[in-house]
């Protein structure tokens, strides 16, 4: 396997296999088990006719299956005119190890169609959106027990319900067909905490870093998440609910924020409800009021901002070689996918940074996508079955010390305290779980091993190994 030079500027897909084979000297594993576990298994290039007004244009599109170690496959379709192979293909082995850090038994997939989904109608998108579930119908690639696509960069709940419909017209047999994809709308068999879940998962890594003292006085920062300094690097799903998250529950003071139109700096705080209300209004986040403004060309001043944690919330390739060096932040918190190329990774971990590397910090999609998968399965909502008993039960408890006790408890305590889990408390108290287990199993590797040199390398360590363990345990490789 090929070690990277970080002089040469790398695309995603290069960066993504430099991070795999940077970690596989690490795990002992035969050369052939390891290109098993490293190479993509399906690719399925397409091109299809969609009626756009008056006449026919051709859509470029993709689905990716990295490896079926795990069945279903899993991973999200993107509406981006970015995309192309290489990107999906580095995408859906993402999804592969990032299942694998968090203990969710899917292998990796990942889809695209290559549009711009701003100059198209909601008719048109629908019209390409069920075209493209069509062919993955005709290709076998998507169902319940076979590939579980779910939403990316330019597609939401909306796309998702599409699929669906499509999928159950030409499978109305299927008893398990709202298991097909993942991310529906809450009243189309999709599940409570879908849509905040990436960007909540993203608060629960951060504040499970900064709750390590021993980490946080290397770094010359104080133990715990409160009053941290935070920068945002986009404000779409991801970014808007890691920002809003950490600002609400974690007492984190949000500095900067960039998005396409620019970037604004405020040392004093940004409250991000404001911003984000200021932006649905104007259309802009420049010129927010008390805020220092940079325009489009200076966007990427965001990297240079002073502030303790950088979240990159954007697109891949966004800290290189030519910024890294720049970056004042002592954590980057990758947000979105690729966000750091392996050149500019060795430059920050030289200069003493914690990386928080996206294919742990951004698996809580695919995480609750997981729990809205089994809640399809199981045909059951979260809670039904033990919400009122244990409800009832908490009740009969507090009735029990406030008898014995002497003293009242006021009606308010009393519901805050035997309040049964709801849907979304059961998803929110999964996912917490999650990740602050799948982070102390990355530590656990990245202090136990003196040479792996960064929590990325680490994570890709622990994917690797569960993920040979499967093909061990299937007795390709005896």
């Amino acid at each position: 396997m090929s070690k990277a030079d970080p002089k040469v500027r790398t695309s995603f897909y290069e960066s993504v296999q430099n991070y795999f084979d940077k970690a596989a000297v690490h795990t002992g594993l035969h050369e052939g088990l390891l290109n098993q576990i490293r190479e993509c298994n399906s690719i399925y290039r397409m091109h299809f006719p969609v009626k756009i007004g008056d006449g026919y244009e051709i859509i470029e599109a993709y689905r990716v299956q990295h490896s079926q170690h795990r069945s279903p496959t899993k991973g999200g379709i993107r509406y981006s005119n970015h995309v192309n192979q290489e990107e999906v293909m580095a995408l859906a082995t993402l999804m592969t190890y990032k299942c694998a850090i968090v203990d969710v038994p899917f292998g990796g997939a990942k889809g695209g169609v290559k549009i711009n989904p701003w100059d198209y109608s909601a008719e048109d998108l629908e019209k390409i959106t069920r075209r493209y579930t069509t062919e993955l119908i005709r290709r076998k690639m998507i169902g319940p027990a076979v590939d579980v696509p779910a939403p990316d960069y330019g597609t939401g709940p909306r796309e998702m319900a599409w699929i669906y419909d499509t999928y159950r017209a030409f499978k109305g047999d299927d008893i398990d067909a709202a298991g097909c994809v993942t991310g529906k709308p809450v009243n189309q068999s999709g599940i409570r905490g879908r849509t905040e879940a990436t960007g909540r998962g993203v608060f629960y890594g951060i504040r499970e870093l900064c709750s390590i003292e021993e980490d946080m006085k290397k770094l010359g920062l104080s133990k715990g998440i409160a009053g941290k300094t935070m920068a945002v690097q986009g404000l779409g799903n991801v970014g808007s609910y890691t920002a809003t998250i950490s600002q609400d529950e974690g007492g984190v003071k949000i500095v900067g924020v960039s998005e396409v139109e620019g970037a604004i700096y405020d040392a004093n705080g940004i409250d991000i409800h404001k911003l984000l209300q200021y932006r649905a209004e104007t259309g802009s986040i420049l010129n927010y009021p008390g805020a220092k403004s940079f325009g489009k060309d200076q966007r990427t001043a965001i990297m240079e901002f002073d502030c303790d944690i950088l979240v990159p919330a954007a697109l891949e390739n966004q800290i290189t070689m030519e910024n890294a060096h720049k970056i004042k932040a002592k954590i980057i918190a990758e947000a979105a996918n690729g966000p750091t190329t392996s050149g500019a990774e060795e430059v920050l971990l030289k200069a003493g940074k914690v990386i928080l590397p996206d294919l742990y910090l951004n698996a809580g999609g695919v995480t609750v996508s997981y729990f809205e998968w089994l809640k399809n399965l199981s045909h059951m909502r979260f809670g039904r079955m033990e919400k009122r008993f244990n409800q009832n039960t908490y009740e009969r408890i507090v009735n029990t010390i406030e008898k014995n006790s002497g003293k009242p408890i006021s009606e308010t305590e009393k519901r805050m305290i035997t309040r049964g889990a709801d849907e979304i408390d059961l998803v929110r108290s999964g996912l917490e779980e999650t990740m602050i287990g799948s982070y102390h199993q990355c530590r656990d590797i990245l202090m136990s091993k003196p040479k792996v040199d960064g929590l990325r390398t680490a994570a890709f360590v622990n994917a690797i190994q569960k993920i040979s363990s499967d093909y061990l345990s299937m007795g390709v490789f005896p």
